[in-house]
């Protein structure tokens, strides 16, 4: 270790009560930044993933353009058979092959145009969270044929209950006239009333005799055990669809765009606050570099005098400050790893969060996301802050004049 350094080490621990003031200050604000962010990306992880588990999930594979048109002839050939296969070549249970075709239901007393949503019963509820809120009733079952699982908002416009059939009346994927009657076995209750009007799923293989789908479909979805795994696994999809056939393979940013747009948001706006927080310490710092220098004019005037020129001072100083913030990084990104590792293994939870999870069939806690990114990002920031702080003390050097300096009592 030079001896500039050694200077710096001994300056700072002249005043070892501030010195441990301002790092205690700088090792808070960093295990704070680190337990909010990585809180905050593994929030995003779980908003992500409970988002896409109720109905999209990760990834789709479509017939071309049907995400904007939707028609009814934009259709996936082979479907169960596509399905199956990419079970097998991602080796995942999570996934589900889905028609779609809009319908009018009818009761014996009303009736309300649906979109009437074909599942295969036996891989559905691994796909989505919306089997798991049956709340009367049943889920589809393998081997059904003309059942139905309809939302509570449905049922309740409908005015049907468990047991009772539902006409529906539609276009068949040639353009016929196309008919059938199911039978209510579930009722399915979210608490979201968007949800809870719309759900109407019927088991794939009725679904597709009823609509002249032959065995076609709209749609075959995964989920992936981690959303990291997302682009590798679009990668292996687009290998694998066949030849000849226009369709394409669409992650979740393009089934759900607005997902990100919220999380950016949200994001620049918790920034904002921590941004308020490493100028609070960025303030502190400059408090104890400014009232060090002013401390030590008239030692830095003898330096002065014997020949040291502002310059080296103003490192000196600049050392001080650099020593002071990698004390207060090492420290704080120590503690905040223990805590963020602690709490990654068994979770957080604010008050009432396990009973709504429980109520939406969702994790009932959040698991902060460790990662350099969450461990580093912030102290880097609070480091940058500290060294621009010590700028004004150490410029003050350079307007110090060597015999008033040495005048200073």
């Amino acid at each position: 270790m030079s001896v500039t350094w050694r200077l710096a080490w001994r300056n700072l621990w002249r005043h070892s009560r501030r010195t441990w003031l301002t790092v205690g200050a700088m090792v808070f604000c960093n295990v704070l930044l680190i337990f909010l962010i990585s809180l905050q990306l593994g929030s995003y992880q779980m908003m992500i993933d409970n988002s896409l588990a109720t109905y999209s999930g990760h990834i789709q594979i479509q017939q071309r353009g049907y995400l904007e048109d939707q028609q009814m002839r934009q259709t996936v050939p082979a479907v169960a058979r596509l399905a199956a296969g990419v079970r097998s070549v991602l080796g995942v249970e999570t996934v589900s092959a889905r028609g779609l075709a809009f319908a009018l239901a009818s009761s014996e007393q009303r009736s309300f145009g649906v979109l009437l949503n074909g599942v295969q019963p036996e891989f559905e509820p691994a796909v989505s969270t919306l089997p798991g809120l049956v709340r009367q009733g049943r889920y589809l079952a393998p081997g059904d044929r003309g059942q139905i699982v309809i939302g509570a908002v449905l049922a309740r416009n409908l005015k049907v209950g468990l047991g009772e059939e539902l006409t529906f009346l539609g276009s068949g994927r040639d353009g016929s006239f196309s008919a059938g009657v199911a039978t209510v076995v579930g009722i399915l209750e979210s608490g979201m009333d968007e949800i809870d009007r719309s759900v109407a799923q019927v088991p794939l293989s009725w679904f597709q005799e009823t609509f002249s789908m032959g065995d076609h479909g709209h749609s075959v979805v995964i989920r992936v055990p981690d959303l990291d795994r997302v682009p590798e696994a679009v990668q292996t999809l687009q290998g694998m669809l066949p030849a000849g056939e226009s369709l394409e393979v669409l992650d979740w940013n393009a089934l759900q765009p607005g997902l990100r747009q919220a999380i950016t948001s949200d994001l620049a706006s918790a920034w904002f606050t921590y941004v308020v927080l490493i100028v609070l310490v960025a303030f502190s710092v400059l408090n104890t570099q400014l009232m060090s220098v002013l401390e030590r004019t008239r030692e830095f005037g003898v330096m002065l005098s014997l020949g040291m020129r502002p310059g080296q001072l103003a490192r000196l100083v600049g050392m001080e400050t650099l020593l002071m913030a990698a004390l207060g990084l090492g420290l704080g990104v120590l503690l905040g790893a223990l805590l963020t590792q602690y709490l990654s293994a068994v979770g957080f939870a604010y008050p009432g969060m396990d009973e709504l999870g429980a109520k939406f069939n969702m994790p009932g806690r959040m698991y902060p996301e460790v990662s350099l990114l969450s461990l580093f990002w912030g102290p880097a920031v609070v480091v940058l802050g500290a060294l621009l702080a010590a700028i004004y003390p150490a410029l003050r050097l350079f307007r110090l004049a060597p015999v008033e300096a040495m005048r200073a009592a």
